[in-house]
């Protein structure tokens, strides 16, 4: 029978195998989407691991995602870094896609960061800006598709976990006033994201449903790992790169390809690099939310 004690000693063996191959004892976690796997380079002092070296890790299968874990310093902060995540489409359980958020839970860290890159509904989003999100809409979890689905693991979370809160409120205003201080405050501002299932992009009718739904944002990932993250008590931080915007009336020729939001990627990493640099740079580590600007 399936028992949780089982499923944890899977994770605690990854999470001691990465221990006794690096020194790093990482606070703060980050999941680069799409074309955003260079936020891991600018880590010092790196361990880097092949996903297919690591005991228990999944593979991942797309382009633009390197498939590495990343350890080093950032700012003086230890981080980990995953370069590519998984996604349901791959044919992963759930419980793979998000099988990492908890090694991490187990090595230490406290701060989960989360990119993705993302289509605009929105009409005020246009492709190359970038969006915190405040809230998701999970759809494959609305229809039982859930990470926490099967028997509770207790020492991980409740059974029934909040996600009211999920996106931290502290860090999402930290994110804003060093957009200001950038200089890039037009490219920035908060919305929802959702998650589909993939990996085909949205029909019309699929889009004006999400656009009626006040989504601003839609993508293939991110919600799950999110969902797992608040269960187990991490903070989390999330922002879409906008790479397209999405099809929403029958008159558009427009049609989207997964080249062209690696292309947006490439122009738009540099901000979200230093975004995410700078707030990893001054959040406070110890999620005291009364000392999140020093």
């Amino acid at each position: 029978d399936f028992r949780p004690d089982d499923v944890h000693d899977e994770y605690q063996k990854t999470a001691d195998w990465l221990r006794s191959q690096t020194k790093h004892r990482p606070q703060v976690a980050i999941i680069c989407g799409s074309g955003l796997g260079m936020l891991a380079d600018a880590l010092k002092c790196q361990d880097s691991f092949a996903y297919s070296d690591i005991p228990g890790f999944p593979q991942s299968t797309v382009q633009g995602h390197a498939g590495r874990l990343v350890f080093g310093e950032l700012k003086g902060k230890t981080c980990v870094c995953m370069q590519g995540r998984f996604h349901m489409y791959e044919g992963h359980s759930l419980c793979k896609t998000t099988f990492p958020v908890r090694v991490f839970k187990l090595l230490g860290v406290k701060t989960l960061i989360v990119t993705n890159a993302a289509g605009s509904l929105a009409d005020g989003l246009q492709p190359g800006d970038i969006m915190i999100i405040k809230d998701h809409v999970n759809f494959p979890g609305l229809v039982g598709l859930n990470p926490l689905s099967g028997p509770n693991d207790d020492k991980f979370g409740p059974r029934f976990p909040a996600m009211s809160d999920c996106y931290n409120k502290d860090l999402r205003c930290l994110a804003m006033e060093i957009a200001k201080q950038m200089g890039v405050a037009s490219l920035v501002q908060e919305g929802v994201y959702a998650m589909v299932g993939g990996p085909n992009f949205e029909s019309i009718a699929e889009a004006k449903l999400l656009h009626q739904l006040g989504v601003d944002a839609v993508g293939m990932s991110t919600a799950p790992e999110v969902v797992v993250a608040t269960h187990c008590g991490l903070r989390v931080f999330g922002l879409s790169l906008i790479t397209n915007k999405v099809v929403k009336s029958y008159e558009d020729s427009d049609s989207v390809n997964h080249e062209g939001v690696l292309e947006v990627g490439r122009l738009r990493s540099q901000t979200v690099q230093q975004l995410v640099t700078e707030l990893i740079s001054r959040m406070d580590i110890n999620n005291n939310s009364t000392n999140n600007t020093v």
